[in-house]
């Protein structure tokens, strides 16, 4: 008998675990979900910095590496580990003894334009995804497209987006600003060039080791080329962020002294 009612009582036990793991189960069913999907929702403007970060970060360094030009029209080739790079150059002259012209007076400006330029089509195409993806979750939404702006401040390279959103569901939320920061030296290499080019302009050349003295963080290459020109090769040793220009001062015609 009294064996008879341990296996009741253990039946017992078992049939209430059963029951536990059971409504624990259903629980969790219930309840993940909502947890989950609060933790993994982006808002709208975290979506529009993922969608455009990598875009920026990859046309920045090449217009870095091209002089400050997507694409540039006034041009030295220059050849590096195999690789063939068309410079901007930023200073030039096709006279003998003569110093050389700005070509970019305002540098760090035209460059801005240049990003801005570059990652048009990425904007409309992340604000369309953005969009779509809006109305599958079963927002009204009303998107007005203005203007944007890039900007190259200290450590970042900001882009501020005056794009309206309003969205309307159980509530309404209203966007009229999303801004995508990305990490970038950028600023204080264009510093440099434009110091370099200073001297470029007045003097016919520029001493890169003072500049290297005067910032630790900064590795700074002049390559001289056959006809004259120079390839200024500026790097942020923190980070490996190059920025390359040309320039064409005070050339000595071919045999000179000779």
């Amino acid at each position: 008998m009294i064996e008879r009612g341990q296996k009741r009582g253990q039946v017992t036990i078992f049939v209430i675990i059963a029951i536990v793991i059971v409504v624990a189960a259903v629980g969790i069913y219930l309840i993940y979900p909502k947890i989950s999907g609060s933790s993994v929702s982006l808002s709208p403007a975290e979506q529009i910095q993922n969608c455009l970060e990598d875009e920026i970060q990859e046309k920045t360094e090449q217009i870095s590496l091209n002089g400050g030009s997507l694409n540039p029209q006034f041009y030295s080739n220059y050849y590096s580990e195999s690789k063939k790079y068309t410079v901007e150059y930023l200073c030039y002259t096709n006279e003998y003894y003569k110093q050389c012209v700005m070509q970019q007076p305002l540098l760090k400006l035209h460059i801005e334009n240049e990003i801005k330029n570059a990652i048009n089509k990425k904007v409309g195409e992340c604000f369309g995804t953005l969009e779509k993806d809006l109305i599958k979750k079963g927002y009204s939404v009303d998107l007005k497209r203005n203007d944007y702006g890039v900007e190259i401040i200290s450590g970042q390279i900001k882009t501020t987006i005056n794009y309206e959103l309003t969205l309307s569901k159980e509530s309404t939320n209203k966007y009229d600003e999303f801004v995508v920061n990305i990490d970038s030296n950028l600023y204080r290499l264009v510093n440099i060039a434009n110091k370099i080019l200073l001297w470029e302009a007045e003097y016919g050349d520029a001493d890169v080791s003072s500049h290297m003295d005067a910032n630790y963080w900064l590795k700074a290459e002049k390559r001289k080329l056959t006809d004259g020109t120079k390839i200024y090769i500026l790097t942020d040793k923190d980070t490996e962020n190059k920025f390359m220009f040309a320039s064409r001062s005070v050339v000595w015609p071919p045999g000179y002294g000779i």
